[in-house]
């Protein structure tokens, strides 16, 4: 025989008879259905939407953002992501707002939804571009304006990028 059976001091409680973890570890059966759907038709399931809790701002006012991450399956999915970052925003096509350069790991990493899960995220952009030359740095007041504000799951680039934008005008 192979592997624990019921009865021997080595057996768990963690997996059942077919040997799939039946707890939230990482090789549990939604792991095991999320890794049948294709990439190409997980990134396609995820909604992505983007809203500010008003549109019109005056200069150098705080943006509050609401995110809201939606797969529309009713099985879990798994959108593969090349680097550690999973999600992220911009501020007509300027990450974060700044032009700082991002340390993000390397390693590949996922955003894992359950069937029809809904992820929601809040942040407050400050109203200010970041700017940094050499060891020097600066928060900038924009101009007044329209600005697009894009939220984007992060995929490969080449690729279909699930993504939302709103457009803030600054007075």
């Amino acid at each position: 025989m192979v592997g624990p059976q019921p009865g021997d001091d080595t057996a768990t409680d963690a997996s059942d008879e077919f040997g799939f973890e039946t707890d939230d570890s990482r090789y549990s059966l939604v792991t095991f259905l999320s890794s049948l759907v294709p990439t190409a038709l997980a990134r396609r399931a995820i909604a992505v939407s983007v809203e500010t809790d008003r549109d019109v701002y005056a200069r150098d006012d705080p943006v509050d953002v609401t995110v809201d991450f939606k797969n529309r399956l009713p099985i879990p999915v798994s959108v593969p992501t090349p680097r550690q970052r999973r999600w992220g925003w911009t501020i007509d096509g300027e990450l974060e707002a700044s032009d700082e350069r991002r340390y993000v790991r390397e390693r590949p990493s996922a955003f894992r939804f359950r069937g029809g899960e809904r992820k929601q995220h809040q942040f407050t952009w400050n109203g200010r571009f970041e700017r940094t030359a050499g060891d020097r740095h600066e928060s900038v007041v924009p101009d007044p304006g329209e600005y697009e504000l894009r939220v984007f799951i992060a995929t490969h680039e080449n690729r279909y990028r699930p993504s939302d934008s709103t457009t803030i005008r600054l007075e």
